[in-house]
C-alpha cells in the first residue's frame, strides 16, 4: 500500500481513539508492531483557537513514524485553518475524520454527521486537500444508517477531491459499535477506485485480520478495539500473516514488562497523576485472561502511588495462580 512516500505490503493501522490512542499506547503498539499510527482524533475549532490541550493532541516521537494526524470539524475555514496547522508538524499524513458517530460529534454536522451533507465533505475536503503539502486520508463509515449507504459515490468523489486513501469502518453511523460489520462493500468499492482501502470496524484477533485481507483484497487493515482489548494483537497479526500461526499464549513475565513500560511512558509524558490515572484504563488488556486477576485490576484502579502499583503487579507475578486473596 503506498500513500505518499510510505510503501508498505498489507499494513497494519492503529485507529485513531479519543482518549486512548495517546502517545505513551502508540508507543506501546509501534513496539508491539503497527505499521501506520495515528493520533486521536483533533478538533479543529480548538486547534484554530490555540487551545493548548488540543494542539498538544497532535504531538509525536520521530520512533512513531509513519504517523497521522486526524482532524474534525464541521466548518471549512475551521477545517483549512487546523490542516495548516497539523502540516507544520510535519507528520506523514494528514486524516480527515469523517466516521466518528458519538452523537456530540456527528450531530453538530462533523465526523459521520458530513455523510448527511456530502457537498460539504466534498467541500471540506478539498479545502483541506488544497492548503496541505502532506498526503491527506479520509476515514468514514458506509453510511448514515442503513437506507442511505452512498459509499462508492463518496470513495469516487474522495478521490476526485484528491485524497491518497480511504479507510472505512464498516458499519453505518446509527450501528455505532453494534451489530457485524459489513466487509462486501470492500470488493466493490475497490473496483471503483485506484485510491488503497483499508478496513475498519470490528477486528478483535489475529484470524480476523486475515479473513479481512482474505475475503476483501484491502490494502491494509485499522485495528481500534481489540488493541485495547489485547495489546498484543499487531505482534500476532503479524507472526500469522507472515507464518500461518501466532503464539496465541503471552506469558505473565510478558504482560508485567509491557503493562510496566507502558505505565513509566504514561507517567513520563503526562507526569505522576495523570500517568497513573490514564493507565487504569489499559490494565483490563494487559492482564485479560489470568485466572483469579479481577482482584489485582480492582486494586490497581485504585492505586495512586507509583512505587505502590508496581509493587502489586511484580509481587503477583510471583504466585498469580495462589495469589487469589492478596488485594481482597
Amino acid at each position: 500500500m503506498k500513500i505518499g512516500t510510505i510503501n508498505i505490503e498489507k499494513p497494519l493501522l492503529l485507529a485513531p481513539m479519543e482518549n486512548v490512542t495517546d502517545l505513551p499506547f502508540r508507543l506501546v503498539c509501534k513496539r508491539m508492531g503497527v505499521d501506520i499510527l495515528f493520533t486521536e482524533f483533533i478538533n479543529s475549532d480548538g486547534l484554530v483557537r490555540n487551545s493548548k490541550k488540543t494542539k498538544h493532541k497532535m504531538s509525536f516521537e520521530e520512533e512513531e513514524r509513519p504517523i497521522g494526524i486526524q482532524i474534525y470539524g464541521s466548518d471549512e475555514c475551521a477545517m483549512e485553518g487546523a490542516a495548516e496547522l497539523a502540516v507544520e508538524m510535519d507528520p506523514d499524513i494528514l486524516d480527515i475524520n469523517c466516521g466518528c458517530w458519538v452523537k456530540d460529534v456527528a450531530m453538530r454536522g462533523a465526523g459521520a454527521g458530513l455523510l448527511k451533507d456530502l457537498p460539504r465533505m466534498e467541500r471540506i475536503v478539498k479545502g483541506v486537500v488544497s492548503v496541505s503539502t502532506k498526503p491527506v486520508t479520509v476515514k468514514t463509515r458506509l453510511g448514515w444508517d442503513e437506507t442511505s449507504i452512498r459509499i462508492i459515490e463518496v470513495a469516487q468523489m474522495l478521490e476526485q477531491c484528491g485524497v491518497k486513501a480511504l479507510t472505512i469502518h464498516c458499519r453505518t453511523r446509527s450501528q455505532g459499535h453494534k451489530g457485524d460489520p459489513d466487509f462486501s462493500w470492500i470488493p466493490e468499492i475497490k473496483r471503483h477506485v485506484s485510491i488503497p482501502i483499508i478496513v475498519n470496524g470490528g477486528i478483535m484477533t489475529p484470524e480476523d485480520v486475515v479473513r479481512v485481507f482474505d475475503d476483501t483484497g484491502c490494502d491494509g487493515v485499522m485495528i481500534a478495539r481489540g488493541a485495547i482489548d489485547n495489546p498484543w494483537l499487531f505482534k500476532q497479526a503479524k507472526e500469522i500473516l507472515t507464518t500461518g500461526t501466532y503464539t496465541k499464549e503471552i506469558s505473565w513475565e510478558e504482560r508485567v514488562a509491557v503493562s510496566l513500560e507502558h505505565l513509566a511512558l504514561s507517567i513520563q509524558y503526562k507526569g505522576d497523576r495523570t500517568g497513573v490515572l490514564e493507565m487504569r484504563k489499559h490494565y483490563s488488556g494487559y492482564f485479560r485472561g489470568i485466572p483469579n486477576i479481577s482482584k489485582l485490576r480492582n486494586a490497581l484502579v485504585l492505586m495512586t502511588d507509583v512505587d505502590q502499583i508496581v509493587e502489586a503487579i511484580r509481587s503477583y507475578e510471583i504466585q498469580p495462580l495462589e495469589q487469589t486473596t492478596q488485594f481482597s
